[in-house]
């Protein structure tokens, strides 16, 4: 499918991305100022967020907003914080994508540590249940509020190895599923987007043998994530969407 949206389609629009200091969500927050959105750039990195912001600023798109939060180990108070910030300074918000993760190791599912287990969980399951709490009462007030969470080719099908980090994208499409059934008869659309194998770092951890040249850079998977958060992506609720559908299962993101 060809995803399309209007050059200005995210004008006026607020959209918060976590992991935008590196790889997708950088990509993304470049993608949907470019769009005419009012980026807000969360991630554990300052200097990373403020070279993405610097970027955004010198090509003259709406001026973004740096949030530095490491959701390792954020609380339930942080995200609370963090929605009274955003809301006191832009009185709305309008989209959220959930980026941000972490890969863990790649281990027999005997030999995975809990420590391993826990981390992966807190920044990809509990940390995006912690935010998505506290930033409802916020979106809900949207007109046409988006959450957007990432899965995996690995949070579709299970495979040998990919423990951790394939549970806790299981465990994404299944909050995702939960979230947009609650959220049918509302203004916000939830859904998630699996990017597939894709030029980042974490890519090159999980597959430091393979060639990136072969694989898609961000730039070329964000007419999706443009499309579900621009009104022409209404329409979709309660899906998780391959970005690179041909792509063979063999390939995880």
């Amino acid at each position: 499918m060809e995803y399309q949206i209007a050059a200005d389609s995210l004008k006026d629009r607020v959209i918060l991305v976590t992991g935008a200091g590196d790889g997708i969500g950088r990509q993304a927050a470049i993608s949907y100022a470019a769009h005419g959105a009012t980026v807000i750039l969360l991630g554990r990195t300052v200097s990373k967020l403020e070279a993405v912001y610097d970027e955004i600023e010198a090509q003259g798109y709406p001026q973004p907003a740096i949030i530095p939060l490491d959701l390792s180990g954020a609380t339930k108070q942080n995200y609370l914080d963090m929605v009274e910030t955003i809301e006191s300074q832009f009185g709305r918000l309008d989209g959220v994508l959930h980026n941000a993760g972490l890969l863990g190791v790649l281990s027999p599912l005997d030999q995975l540590g809990e420590e391993t287990f826990d981390d992966v969980i807190q920044v990809n399951v509990k940390a995006q249940l912690l935010m998505t709490q506290a930033i409802l009462p916020l979106i809900k007030k949207a007109k046409d509020g988006r959450i957007v969470f990432t899965s995996s080719t690995v949070g579709h099908e299970g495979r040998a190895f990919w423990g951790a980090y394939s549970i806790s994208k299981f465990a994404t499409e299944g909050m995702m599923q939960v979230l947009a059934d609650e959220l049918s008869n509302t203004n916000v659309r939830v859904n998630a987007i699996n990017p597939g194998g894709t030029r980042t770092g974490m890519r090159a951890q999980a597959f430091p043998a393979e060639d990136p040249a072969q694989l898609k850079t961000p730039a070329d998977i964000m007419p999706l994530y443009l499309y579900l958060m621009a009104p022409e992506g209404r329409d979709v609720h309660g899906q998780c969407i391959d970005a690179q559908p041909k792509r063979k299962p063999g390939a995880a993101s």
